[in-house]
């Protein structure tokens, strides 16, 4: 198995980014073809969880405006083989400066890669919680 194949994790950045210009957009076709259209998929957000794609559908469709605005701050993608990868994203949240991580397992289906699972969080603390723990590193 070939960790971070140049070709796959190209890929994946392409569509981690497509990713993320549709969830700041609120295209919601294209957020719902991100994700395997399977009862196996799950999305543990930050005040919902939803155990399918049709629960995540239903989701995207009933919240109004879409995502809060956030600015990506790392963003790390690890390819294992031709068809299975992790994406991590760190984000802080512009109205409150919370800082937040998502994290999508990425599968490659007959239609295509799909996300298979999600969870995105908010850190306790803000962005001050980041800066501690950066510090605590050096």
């Amino acid at each position: 198995m070939i960790v971070n194949d140049p070709d796959v994790l190209a890929e994946l950045t392409a569509l981690v980014d497509a990713y993320e210009t549709a969830l700041m957009s609120n295209d919601v076709a294209a957020l719902d073809g991100a994700f395997w259209n399977a009862p196996h998929t799950v999305r543990l957000g930050v005040a919902e969880n939803l155990w399918s794609f049709d629960e995540i559908a239903a989701f995207r469709l009933g919240r109004a405006g879409g995502s809060p605005p956030r600015t990506r701050l790392r963003t790390q993608i690890t390819t294992f083989g031709a068809d299975f990868a992790v994406a991590n994203v760190e984000f802080r949240r512009d109205d409150t400066g919370k800082i937040g991580r998502q994290s999508q397992t990425w599968i490659r289906t007959e239609d295509g890669w799909k996300v298979a699972s999600a969870h995105v969080s908010l850190m306790q603390g803000g962005a001050d919680q980041r800066l501690a723990s950066q510090e605590e590193k050096r």
